[in-house]
């Protein structure tokens, strides 16, 4: 009886110590209010929108550049290289697949970030030159969060928005990966076997909750962008309605990127008429 005590508290003692577990423990209040935001409810009730979505691309592309940028750039780093799998897990490509599906093949000199997107993908440049072991908290959160919820928002996604095929939503899929669940298993232990200082420790684990909250700003920037891209499109479908003929001129000049968007978008809607994090 004695030894199944000794037994489970040693087994609680390093699941305690397992970096994962760690990251999962300090995470767990920014987790609950990321999943809180109007973008993510908009996800979860089942309710995301064609703009919401190609918004939400737009800056998951900076996002994941940059990411990926630095990760390549620090494979062969200690703390990196045991977590890092570019066959399975690399989504720029795929990010980029979507865009030029929703956005035309000009898809670069259309998209719209905003100034919360530009910081993430700053904070993620800056630790890959000076702290590369914090990528290990942003590489966790962000690409075991979009697989864990890929297929699920992937349907989602193409019910609210109406979408007919799986086209423009690359994003979600992870073909590299035969089973999510084994796969994620694989990635914990790899990530909890990085050998780190306390001090470097401590500092992954500062950086997971930083992590958490770039993203929240995302997601509230990007919904204000939201609202106040559908107001726009709103008020250019009432403009319409008002005129018996809508002349569009061949060639649009010197228009800012975020009214390139809004025609896109409008086009866009005219035509068809993103992880919850779960570790």
């Amino acid at each position: 009886m004695e030894t199944e005590k000794q037994t489970q508290t040693t087994a609680e003692q390093m699941t305690d110590r397992d970096l994962s577990e760690q990251i999962k423990k300090v995470t767990k209040e920014s987790h609950i209010r990321a999943e809180k935001t109007e973008l993510m409810m908009s996800f979860q009730k089942g309710q995301v929108t064609l703009t919401q979505y190609k918004l939400l691309l737009c800056s998951l592309h900076e996002i994941y550049q940059a990411l990926e940028e630095q990760m390549d750039r620090n494979s062969d780093h200690p703390s990196v290289a045991p977590i890092y799998f570019p066959t399975e897990l690399a989504r720029l490509e795929s990010i980029e697949k979507d865009l030029e599906f929703f956005y035309g093949q000009d898809w670069r000199e259309k998209i719209v970030v905003p100034a919360a997107t530009k910081r993430y993908s700053h904070r993620l440049r800056q630790i890959g030159k000076e702290n590369p072991e914090f990528l290990v908290a942003h590489a966790y959160t962000r690409y075991l969060g979009d697989l864990s919820g890929g297929q699920v928002l992937g349907r989602i996604a193409q019910k609210s928005m109406g979408l007919k095929s799986n086209e423009g939503l690359s994003f979600f899929a992870f073909p590299g990966v035969s089973s999510p669940n084994l796969f994620k298993q694989l990635y914990r232990s790899r990530m909890n076997s990085v050998e780190l200082t306390e001090e470097e420790r401590n500092g992954v684990l500062e950086e997971a909750v930083r992590a958490f909250e770039f993203n929240i700003q995302v997601f509230d920037d990007l919904q204000k962008l939201v609202s106040v891209t559908e107001n726009q499109l709103q008020n250019t479908s009432t403009y319409s309605k008002q005129v018996k003929t809508l002349h569009i001129p061949g060639t649009i000049v010197n228009t800012s990127p975020l009214l390139r968007m809004v025609l896109g978008l409008f086009v866009a809607l005219a035509t068809v008429s993103m992880g919850i994090y779960a570790f």
